[in-house]
């Protein structure tokens, strides 16, 4: 295995449903000899995509997990993962792109700028990831890849630029005319892999100069020698332009944009070709792990071999020969045989088996150098940990987990189904940092928590599938949250005297409502509450903080302001003033008005035009608020706010009034306030839950 990092690519190809993310990392598998026949995403022949190997992947046609491969183009290796578009499985997209350099953002040509790319697109930000476009699909009706680069423009903000000119759309699509080498390529034989060069058609070639232009333009912000080349009215040569291109794609200030039609094999070899010309090496982007002896302070992470190890996990599995790690090297090499540290534990580690993956199949290595992603078995960590050489005291910084915001209750059918259903949850909280699960106190049921109807509902089949646990499920919980609206003063004694040494303490303050969840602040002068007794108090509010005194939802947005109070010099103690704070709480909090917050949505529907009335109004009826309606081509997309609690169900309900035609996806907005009339009908079914378990 080389180690000369300027031939890697670790790139990840994501982009909105069913934009073809699964079917172009087919294409690329097939042409880089991965793969020797090709398999369609709802495959008629029973085998489904390569990347998809989770029997319920097949069946649905989505990814569910993102899958690694490896495969190589021309000298170079490139590492590729293949991420989910459901918002469900965003983790999934969030931690792929943690360890990637560079992307693929995949457009559909006729739904264009989807709800989801902007989320995957955010997601890209937040990481600076560079990333080159693939509007796929060109050979559908309605195709029109130019209205897709004003939407990159317009909606996202790209600096897009064609670097493509389609031959033919839709039906007639027959290949592409390549504007840096001012070549057409026609791709044929049986899978597209004999590709043609010739001449461009004389009726494109007036368009493709007049985009070429274009091209040039956008590429001489980033090269001197090209503006110069231009001014100078010489001729520009292909490095030259490329360059340029690139340099403007690595820092994130320009988008390449390419074409085709995976499904029809067209254009896949000069998107590979583009990936490896235009998107940066794991030595060109700047990694940064975090001092933990100098105070967290940001270090420079340097892609050789010869310096001390540090790797990150970013995904595991459960394969059959134990838990599956997958890893990117940052510095320095994992070697079979070597002793690494887990800096999450402390624990040392010796690493037996390293291998290369390619969906559910691998190769074994003997050692992963800087700057690769691979795989090592049998080492037990969680998502998201570090691994150093000893002596090491570096971290990766970790990954945005966005908070779950639906849960269900689930009980297993019998005592077998309770064991097999305990791993089983085991294994999913441990690969899946957005699934969680708890036992409620109260009434002792088992809830899971996730992102969506489809994360959790993907679960429960996994469990049914992969462990034999039959669960039964209950009613869909939404994560209310209490929080107060005005501000209420408090003056609380706490004492008990039973023989022998007693308790007392005072508090005095107000609490009021704030932007972040809790704050304490403590105001106290002159010593009314000793020092040492503060941190108690904090403590005491702060365990009020888990659950409201009505309704039991976590409490939010509040500040607790503590500026007088009295002590003891014998009977107070750390526990009377965490009494006395917990007292001081309730006495407080029904005067300053609480309300219930519930979690709203950002739903975004896709529909076609004809169907815009029946799915506006299926919005308004769920308490929904639409911010908004734009038409695109033959098809309209609504956007608007819903609480989450009136979505449960809505996909049968919007597939009906659309005959099946639209989709809808929904990520989470905000906290907003409940109205009155919902409030009490909360309140009520609280207080039956209370009787109940009484």
């Amino acid at each position: 295995m080389t180690t000369n990092t300027q031939n890697v690519r670790n790139i990840g190809i994501s982009a909105h449903i069913d934009s073809g993310k699964t079917t172009l990392t087919e294409r690329v598998l097939f042409y880089t000899q991965r793969i020797h026949a090709i398999h369609d995403v709802k495959g008629k022949d029973g085998v489904g995509a390569t990347m998809d190997s989770m029997e319920l992947e097949k069946e649905r046609g989505i990814t569910i997990a993102s899958a690694a491969t490896f495969c190589q183009w021309k000298g170079y290796q490139i590492n590729i993962i293949d991420t989910p578009g459901h918002v469900d499985f965003t983790i999934e997209v969030e931690r792929s792109l943690r360890v990637l350099d560079g992307a693929i953002l995949v457009l559909c040509s006729v739904g264009g700028v989807q709800s989801q790319s902007i989320t995957v697109d955010q997601q890209m930000k937040r990481y600076n990831v560079p990333c080159i476009a693939f509007i796929n699909k060109c050979d559908r009706n309605g195709a029109s890849p130019f209205r897709v680069i004003e939407q990159l423009k317009s909606k996202l903000g790209h600096n897009a630029v064609a670097m493509q000119i389609p031959i033919g759309l839709e039906v007639d699509h027959q290949g592409v005319v390549d504007l840096v080498r001012m070549k057409a390529f026609y791709f044929t034989g049986e899978n597209g892999e004999v590709i043609e060069e010739k001449e461009i058609p004389d009726n494109m070639r007036k368009m493709a100069e007049q985009k070429r232009e274009e091209l040039i333009d956008s590429a001489t912000l980033f090269s001197d020698e090209l503006t110069e080349a231009v001014l100078e009215e010489k001729p520009v040569s292909e490095e030259l332009l490329k360059s340029a291109i690139r340099a403007g794609a690595l820092k994130r200030q320009l988008t390449p944009v390419f074409m085709g039609s995976a499904y029809k094999n067209k254009g896949v070899q000069l998107l590979l070709d583009g990936v490896t010309e235009l998107l940066p090496s794991p030595a060109e982007v700047v990694n940064t792990a975090l001092d933990l002896s100098a105070d967290e302070a940001p270090v420079t992470l340097k892609t050789e071999t010869n310096l001390p190890t540090v790797a990150l996990a970013f995904k595991l599995e459960d394969g059959q020969y134990g838990q599956l790690t997958y890893i990117r090297v940052y510095q320095g090499k994992m070697a079979k045989g070597d002793t690494v540290i887990n800096v999450r534990t402390g624990k040392k580690i010796k690493i037996g088996r390293l291998v290369r993956m390619h969906a559910d199949q691998m190769e074994d290595i003997t050692e992963l150098p800087a700057g690769f992603i691979g795989a090592m078995f049998g080492v037990d960590c969680a998502s998201g940990d570090t691994f150093v050489s000893p002596g090491v005291t570096l971290t990766m910084t970790s990954m945005y987990v966005p908070e779950p915001v639906i849960s269900l209750a689930i009980a297993p059918k019998d005592h077998k189904a309770e064991i097999n259903m305990s791993k089983a949850l085991n294994r999913f909280s441990k690969e899946d940092p957005t699934f969680k699960t708890y036992v409620n106190d109260e009434t002792n049921e088992t809830i899971i928590s996730g992102m969506g109807e489809l994360h959790l509902e993907v679960y429960i089949e996994r469990m049914r599938r992969e462990y034999n646990a039959e669960v039964t499920t209950g009613a869909p919980q939404v994560a209310y949250r209490e929080t107060i609206t005005q501000k209420a003063e408090y003056d609380y004694i706490h004492k008990k005297q039973t023989g022998g040494s007693g308790q007392y303490g005072r508090v005095a303050g107000f609490i009021e409502p704030c932007e972040e969840d809790f704050i304490f602040d403590s105001q106290v002068t002159g010593g009314t509450v000793p020092t040492q007794f503060i941190p108690a108090c904090e403590k005491g509010f702060k365990n009020c903080m888990a659950k409201g005194p009505k309704l039991e939802f976590p409490l939010t947005n509040i500040r607790v302001v503590l500026n007088d109070g009295a002590s003891h010099s014998v009977d107070s103690s750390d526990m009377a003033f965490q009494a006395a704070a917990r007292g001081a709480f309730l006495q407080a909090f029904p005067k300053a008005k609480p309300v219930i917050q519930e979690p709203i949505m950002k739903v975004v529907v896709e529909t076609p035009t004809e169907f815009q009335g029946p799915a506006m109004g299926s919005l308004n009826q769920r308490r929904g608020i639409i911010l908004g309606a734009q038409d695109e081509g033959v098809m309209c997309s609504i956007e608007a706010q819903v609480p989450l609690a009136e979505m449960f169900g809505y996909s049968t309900v919007l597939r009906s009034l659309t005959q099946g035609k639209a989709q809808f996806t929904m990520e989470f907005a905000a906290y907003k306030q409940v109205p009155q009339a919902i409030a009490e009908e909360i309140a009520k079914k609280a207080a039956e839950k209370k009787q109940k378990v009484a």
